[in-house]
């Protein structure tokens, strides 16, 4: 079992930046992709990144490429999320995931473990 808890949301003009992070505890000793998840209201859960246990292998969605970066810090079972350049259409719930093998799998059902998510809201 793996809890997973973020934390860095917030409201920023467009054009800001934020920093998530989803902090790991639990069996953390396993080697977990991770991955981060938006959910914007009525719409469907949807990909943003992943990232492989190393930290050597990433996967982006397209729309967020150039201005999102995840990355990890394993001593500090800590996967992040930097977001530059935000646009209002960013604006949703971010949540971070956790599965076990390969950091390739985009569907939401790929993953094990999630956290409770943190709102961005991204105003025009």
């Amino acid at each position: 079992q793996v809890q997973l808890v973020e934390s860095g949301g917030g409201l920023v003009q467009a054009g800001g930046s934020l920093r998530l992070s989803c902090a790991a505890s639990g069996r953390t000793e396993r080697r977990y992709a991770l991955g981060w998840f938006r959910q914007a209201p009525s719409a469907e859960r949807e990909f943003v990144a992943s990232i492989s246990w190393s930290g050597e292998s990433t996967h982006s969605t397209d729309s967020v490429k150039g201005r999102f970066t995840i990355s990890r810090d394993n001593a500090k079972n800590t996967v992040y999320l930097q977001i530059n350049s935000l646009k209002p259409e960013d604006t949703a719930v971010y949540s971070c995931a956790a599965r076990r093998g390969s950091a390739y799998y985009t569907v939401p059902d790929a993953y094990s473990y999630w956290g409770q998510g943190t709102q961005v809201t991204v105003s025009s």
